[in-house]
């Protein structure tokens, strides 16, 4: 083994061990668990670099070398460094989209976007460390802050396509059903904001579900401040 591929061995390995002791599932194959530690490392070593050299002084390269993979393999999860930064997870948006799909058909829109929403944001203590370290490191750059940004707007459509299947309407011309979905992400958006300017003090699940419930309770002046 030459020594470049040495060095990235021995990086891949310790950053495997570290995330896999953090967000481990005892339920997730074997196959499944290096998969998400190895997407993790990537997000960690990419928030990492950006928050040392700033988002122009990084490389996908030196991510790759960082996380212990290839760069090839930087590519199969993450298409560029912004989505590496911000923790874009094409697989975390279609279990969102699953997830909503699967909802009782009687269940109210709000209700049911609500309920996918807490279900699907439920990292583990680990996750939450990186997740507040993400976050300010994205709020710190405006090309990250743009990109987080354009990552929510891809969410909100592939929801209100997946409500849109639930009510049987067309999702472009379903305004209820857009209405809904950007109102629930909007309230998500500002709980993760505050959440981070208390430097994760406060679960992130009861902030997520405060918001909820303030919008789920018609937007009426809250009784004291909000988590």
């Amino acid at each position: 083994m030459t020594d470049g591929l040495h060095v990235m061995q021995t990086a891949y390995n310790a950053n495997m061990d570290v995330i896999e002791e953090l967000t481990g599932d005892p339920g997730e194959s074997g196959w499944d668990r290096r998969k998400r530690a190895t997407r993790q490392a990537l997000k960690h070593a990419a928030a990492a670099l950006v928050e040392e050299r700033g988002l122009s002084g990084v490389t996908v390269d030196e991510i790759a070398a960082r996380a212990g993979v290839s760069t090839r393999t930087f590519f199969n999860y993450f298409p560029t460094k912004e989505d590496a930064v911000v923790g874009w997870d094409p697989s975390w948006l279609a279990e969102l989209v699953d997830h909503l799909r699967h909802r009782p058909s009687g269940e109210q829109p709000l209700d049911a976007v609500r309920a996918t929403i807490a279900a699907v944001v439920s990292p583990t203590d680990g996750d939450y460390r990186e997740l507040l370290r993400r976050l300010q490191v994205t709020r710190s750059d405006p090309h990250l802050l743009a990109h987080y940004a354009l990552r929510f707007g891809d969410t909100e459509r592939e929801l209100v396509a997946a409500l849109a299947e639930r009510r049987g309407t067309d999702p472009t011309h379903d305004r209820y059903a857009s209405l809904v979905v950007a109102a629930a992400l909007a309230a998500g958006r500002v709980a993760l904001m505050s959440w981070c300017d208390a430097e994760g003090r406060v679960p992130l699940a009861q902030v997520l579900d405060d918001h909820l419930e303030l919008l789920a309770a018609g937007l009426k002046e809250p009784v004291g401040a909000l988590s």
